[in-house]
């Protein structure tokens, strides 16, 4: 745990919410990350990394709205989690006007491939692996037509976003979704940082230095058009 700093934003900002804003003297960049299991309308057991999409949603919306604040970086390990609460997120980060950058490491599973790409420009590195599945829900299931169609619409939803803001083809995204051979006792695919550029789902293999120079650029492109 972090100590008690009232002075101290930069340590609140890392501890409480996992976000900083950067500042190389010319530029001010807000960095958030993503990680563990996306916690939405319930709460998880404490002994899990989490990710809160009530810290998120406000920093976003100040990001947006901060005058001094040129871009935004997200930077992504999940395991993925609640899928609404995922979703609102990559369309909040999608619907920005700043420039945004996304970086997956080490993992952008399940519900993490929206957020993985509804920035401006993505990034993965070579080592880092995205599960791409159907939705699915745990505990007692209604087995009634309007369920089957709740789980449709739902999935209609993601695909469409994802295949809206990335390269990849919906026919292939849906045939990777509901391949039964690579996973376990499970529908789906889960593919490495270069098969994601490949396919289209991620715009180009790099790293911290890469996702920070590209979204450099893009904030200079943007204050000479303004």
């Amino acid at each position: 745990m972090c100590k008690d700093n009232e002075n101290s934003n930069y340590e609140y900002d890392v501890c409480e919410t996992g976000s900083v804003v950067s500042n190389d003297g010319k530029k001010q960049i807000r960095c958030i990350s993503i990680i563990g299991q996306i916690e939405g309308h319930y709460i998880l057991p404490q002994d899990q990394k989490s990710t809160k999409y009530e810290h998120l949603i406000p920093i976003l919306v100040s990001c947006e709205q901060d005058e001094n604040i040129d871009g935004l970086l997200i930077v992504l390990n999940t395991m993925g989690g609640d899928v609404e609460a995922g979703l609102a997120i990559a369309e909040m980060i999608a619907s920005m006007k700043k420039p945004t950058v996304s970086l997956v490491l080490g993992g952008g599973h399940s519900i993490g491939v929206p957020l993985a790409v509804c920035s401006d420009r993505s990034f993965i590195v070579p080592s880092a692996t995205m599960t791409i599945h159907p939705v699915r829900i745990s505990g007692t299931v209604l087995g009634t037509p309007q369920t089957y169609f709740y789980f449709e619409k739902m999935q209609e939803r993601i695909s469409s976003f994802v295949c809206a803001h990335s390269n990849i083809k919906e026919e292939k995204f849906s045939s990777l979704m509901m391949r039964t051979d690579q996973i376990a006792t499970d529908t789906g695919s889960i593919i490495d940082g270069r098969e994601a550029v490949e396919i289209g789902l991620i715009d180009s293999i790099g790293g911290l230095s890469d996702a920070l120079s590209a979204l450099e650029d893009m904030i200079n492109k943007s204050n000479k058009n303004s």
